[in-house]
């Protein structure tokens, strides 16, 4: 697995390579923002540790330009920072980091978080991921079709015909999971549970933020959705 770490201060950005050397990763570094983005096309990692504060570019913009254009991966994203308030945590998640981890912290703590990310991805790709489970092959609805044994998802348009969605695998098993059940309000902790099952690690509110990126794919405008709805104090549901 290759991991790319984006880290201005030399020690911690070391620190971080030799730690996860030793658990077998294969880790690239960068120290500013706009270099980020240059060695994230070059290198293709499965997963970015990128720090808040960064020089150049700050991480929440890395963030962000990454989720607008992953290239052949789109990979998870560990946010490092010394912020640690609430909303600090909420803002990162919005923008499209999977989990964070807040300045100091232990090298065994930062272990458990990638291996906890990365197993997110294998669970996905399985044929017993928790996406496929309890799923029959094909879904449709008025303007959605699903077909899990070959991975395809299509919109389908009144006058237009049909296009094919390009989602990732976990935005795959999540709009799978919604079509299974046109009209069921899932919670955030039901949704991880079917995603991600035992080795979910880390904030629960990440949910929204998938939610968010399958609706850019799926919404013709996401600010206020058609088809993806949001349940106050309850979670989602999925009507067409």
């Amino acid at each position: 697995m290759q991991i790319l770490i984006v880290e201005d201060e030399a020690e911690i950005a070391e620190l971080l390579r030799l730690t996860l050397d030793r658990e077998g990763f294969t880790c690239g570094v960068c120290h500013d923002g706009l270099e980020a983005i240059e060695q994230f096309y070059r290198l293709q990692p499965d997963l970015v540790i990128l720090d808040w504060m960064l020089p150049g570019i700050d991480g929440l913009e890395v963030c962000a330009r990454i989720r607008q254009k992953p290239g052949d991966k789109d990979p998870y994203i560990l946010m490092l920072t010394a912020r640690g308030e609430e909303f600090d945590r909420v803002v990162g998640l919005s923008t499209g980091a999977d989990d964070y981890v807040v300045k100091p912290f232990s090298p065994r703590e930062m272990v458990a978080r990638v291996r906890a990310l990365l197993r997110r991805s294998l669970r996905q790709g399985g044929a017993g991921s928790g996406g496929d489970r309890d799923a029959s092959p094909t879904y449709a609805t008025q303007h959605f079709s699903l077909d899990s044994d070959r991975r395809v998802a299509r919109r389908q348009f009144e006058a237009q015909g049909s296009e094919e969605l390009d989602l990732t695998t976990l935005e795959f098993n999540l709009l799978a999971t919604f079509l299974s059940y046109p009209g069921r309000v899932w919670s955030r902790s039901q949704l991880i549970d079917r995603l991600w099952g035992d080795d979910f690690f880390g904030d629960e509110r990440v949910v929204d933020t998938h939610v968010a990126r399958l609706r850019k794919k799926i919404e013709p405008d996401p600010s206020n959705p058609q088809f993806l709805k949001t349940v106050i104090g309850a979670g989602y549901k999925f009507e067409d």
